[in-house]
């Protein structure tokens, strides 16, 4: 089985396009509501939570992780994605430019400099 071509960068707003070209062919448009959006949104959200579920703490890139685990949890997390650029489409969010200022938001929430060589123990004392 193929998949469509590889492309060097995908946007949000190419998934935007994608997913209401995708609803409107299937006159699904009717049923997406923000409320359906975002009870379909935690759906998935639960579908991707199950994947690790019994796994415990997982390192980074998932080395003992089989591929077809891995093409699974691809899976999950684009329709995790996919629901959520629908629903910020739906809602009238730029998703990308709300994401990017939510970053600035927490850069001053959480000053780089306050945060340097300090880590948090289980008791909620500071050390470093």
């Amino acid at each position: 089985m193929t998949g469509p071509p590889v492309l060097e960068s995908v946007t949000l707003d190419l998934l935007k396009k994608k997913m209401q070209e995708f609803a409107k062919e299937r006159n699904w448009e009717q049923f997406h509501s923000p409320r359906n959006l975002l009870l379909a949104l935690v759906g998935e959200v639960g579908e991707l939570s199950e994947i690790f579920q019994w796994k415990g703490e997982v390192p980074k890139g998932l080395p003992d992780w089989k591929e077809e685990e891995k093409v699974h949890l691809g899976e999950e997390l684009s329709d995790v994605l996919l629901y959520l650029v629908q629903l910020s489409d739906i809602c009238g969010i730029d998703l990308g430019q709300a994401a990017l200022r939510k970053v600035e938001l927490n850069a001053i929430k959480y000053p780089a400099s306050s945060q340097t060589n300090t880590t948090t123990t289980n008791n909620g004392t500071e050390s470093g």
